[in-house]
């Protein structure tokens, strides 16, 4: 995606210096990008570049982190088991589930980001806070919202695994222990959800089959004649309206 923007900004640069060039009619000026290494003794120089090698790394993380320490997890999850439960094959896309969980997940964490933005970012842009300061108060709010959904048992798991002390608070749980915790929480929340989705579709299943057994139709698969009924009734119950509501309920 960041890419696809870079593509555009450059193509709307070119378009628009052409335009340039053609009502004023000047020759066009060239430009280059250029990215090396060169020799330097400055320590000043030397921590610049290792910062932006932190940088680039980070950001290569950044997926990855958006998509465990977020409520993305559980919401993708429950949206894959609700497709298998009802039955309906590759629709809709995994695009689209995707898509949707994402839009899910920034209106959840919206007010998690909102007070990462005014209690750490903006301070230190202005210069208020120092670097290591910002970085505790951006953790703090989403360790609050990890910390709410964590399972105390899970968290336990992995202070055994560390073999470290027993935190007395939850200002003393590292943070490298606490998300694997929440994930793993996150997902048995994800599966107990799954389970009672596929409930009603399994009756609707059990009941196809019965009937086609006792008129004697063993040839015709019960997924056949059960699958518009399940589609029948999850739009009659207004299904995905209730299933976002419970989502993003399930968050507040």
């Amino acid at each position: 995606m960041i890419s696809l923007l870079l593509l555009l900004f450059l193509c709307d640069s070119s378009l628009f210096a052409q335009a340039e060039t053609a009502a004023t009619g000047a020759t066009p000026f060239p430009f280059s990008l250029n990215i090396g290494l060169e020799h330097t003794e400055d320590p000043k120089q030397i921590a610049k570049s290792i910062q932006i090698v932190i940088l680039l790394t980070v950001l290569g993380l950044v997926p990855s982190f958006l998509v465990m320490v977020t409520s993305f997890t559980r919401i993708t999850v429950i949206l894959n088991f609700l497709k298998r439960a009802a039955g309906i094959g590759q629709q809709p896309s995994s695009q689209v589930i995707a898509g949707l969980g994402l839009f899910l997940t920034c209106y959840v964490m919206a007010p998690v980001g909102i007070e990462m933005n005014e209690n750490a970012i903006k301070p230190y842009m202005n210069g208020d806070i120092s670097q290591s300061e910002a970085l505790t108060k951006l953790l703090k709010p989403l360790r609050k919202f990890m910390f709410k959904y964590t399972s105390k048992k899970d968290i336990a798991l992995f202070v055994k695994v560390a073999k470290i002390e027993k935190p007395k608070n939850q200002d003393e749980v590292p943070t490298y222990l606490l998300i694997p915790a929440y994930i793993i929480s996150e997902l048995k929340t994800s599966f107990q959800i799954g389970f009672l989705l596929f409930l009603p579709f399994l009756i609707i299943d059990m009941v196809v089959a019965s009937i086609l057994l006792s008129m004697g139709m063993i040839v015709l698969p019960p997924v056949t004649i059960s699958t518009p009924f399940k589609i029948l009734l999850f739009v009659m119950v207004d299904g995905w309206h209730l299933i976002i509501r419970a989502i993003t309920m399930g968050f507040y």
